[in-house]
């Protein structure tokens, strides 16, 4: 499932946000929610274990490692993830 920049923006103050993009592309812009690198997300997995049944949009900067986060993610039991789309690089271009 994928959520539009506009949607994502519109919806910012309820989503919940996980990003996968590494510290330093955080540290240059942060929107904050969890951050947990995609090399490191299966380690990491119980940090967002208790959000399996939550609406979690997942970012990364062009949209392409988020969807593979989602794929990781569903197979461990996460329903209800979103993508957003062309990630915070169509975000930002809003």
């Amino acid at each position: 499932m994928q959520i539009t920049p506009k949607e994502f923006q519109d919806r910012f103050s309820e989503l919940m946000i996980l990003d996968i993009r590494t510290p330093y592309e955080i540290e240059e812009f942060n929107l904050g929610g969890i951050q947990i690198p995609l090399d490191e997300l299966l380690l990491n997995i119980e940090q967002i274990e208790h959000l399996k049944n939550q609406e979690i949009v997942i970012i990364c900067f062009t949209g392409l490692q988020s969807r593979i986060a989602q794929k990781i993610l569903e197979k461990k039991g996460f329903q209800h993830l979103m993508n957003l789309e062309g990630g915070l690089e169509a975000y930002l271009n809003l």
